[in-house]
């Protein structure tokens, strides 16, 4: 019994232990760029789209469609580094616990 007792204190402990993680993700901020800094995006950890910035010089109309793609570039290169930030984040939190390798928590 003492055993189920320790495995659910262990489990309530992880629990808060993740919801304070995740209340700091919300402040971690990422920023992505593309076509040598024309294009910024700025996200938060948790991938939320905090700010978009754009070059004036790639405001034509003609230019529009590579403007996009710098956009989604911009974005998925943010969207990495908040990974990143968030997996690295994990790792303290789960540490010591047997979890398998690869096994996603968010």
């Amino acid at each position: 019994m003492r055993d189920i007792m320790g495995m659910m204190a262990k489990a309530k402990e992880l629990q808060q232990k993740m919801q304070d993680a995740q209340a700091e993700l919300e402040q971690v901020i990422v920023e992505g760029a593309s076509g040598g800094g024309a294009v910024k995006v700025t996200l938060s950890a948790k991938g939320e789209l905090r700010a978009l910035k754009i070059d004036p010089s790639l405001l034509k109309p003609e230019d529009a469609e590579i403007v996009e793609d710098l956009i989604v570039a911009a974005h998925a290169d943010a969207k990495a580094k908040a990974e990143a930030a968030m997996q690295e984040k994990m790792q303290g939190v789960t540490a010591g616990l047997p979890i398998p390798p690869g096994m996603k928590l968010f």
